[in-house]
């Protein structure tokens, strides 16, 4: 489940930064006729959604889909609640973590996968200044000591 996909559409960049990344769920989702052709233009924001249960069943908020020019806009909603489609165990599963102090499921990304619109749900864990000041410092340290052992061994 962990794959690195190359068909990505639209990749959230912000959702590392911000959380601390505890489990990736790919995840299907109910899209309309206007709402593909907007991804396959890749016409989306995906910066401030986020995920919640309802009923035993998953809806993502506040992903907007920009239409094309050939859609009115008097007839669809840009950001409409739009259905995930999960197994009811991966349900569950998301339910326990959400119901957790400080945890949160955001969708991190949109691929493809064959003919079909997935989505990478993300469970995570929001990170505090200092922790942001902690990856950056790690970061910075990797950089440093491949730099390091480049001079080394050449």
């Amino acid at each position: 489940m962990n794959r690195k996909h190359t068909n990505i559409i639209i990749k959230n960049k912000l959702i590392r930064r911000n959380y601390l990344v505890k489990k990736n769920i790919h995840v299907g989702i109910l899209l309309l006729g206007w709402e593909v052709k907007s991804v396959r233009k890749k016409k989306i924001d995906i910066t401030k959604n986020f995920v919640y249960i309802k009923n035993n069943e998953v809806y993502l908020e506040n992903a907007i889909f920009h239409p094309c020019s050939n859609v009115h806009l008097e007839y669809y909603k840009i950001d409409r609640t739009r259905k995930l489609l999960l197994k009811k165990k991966e349900i569950i599963k998301l339910f326990s973590y959400i119901n957790r102090k400080g945890y949160t499921a955001v969708i991190e990304s949109l691929f493809w996968k064959k003919n079909f619109i997935k989505g990478n749900l993300v469970i995570a864990l929001g990170k505090k200044k200092y922790d942001k000041r902690i990856s950056v410092k790690n970061r910075e340290w990797k950089i440093k000591q491949k730099r390091i052992l480049k001079k080394f061994y050449y």
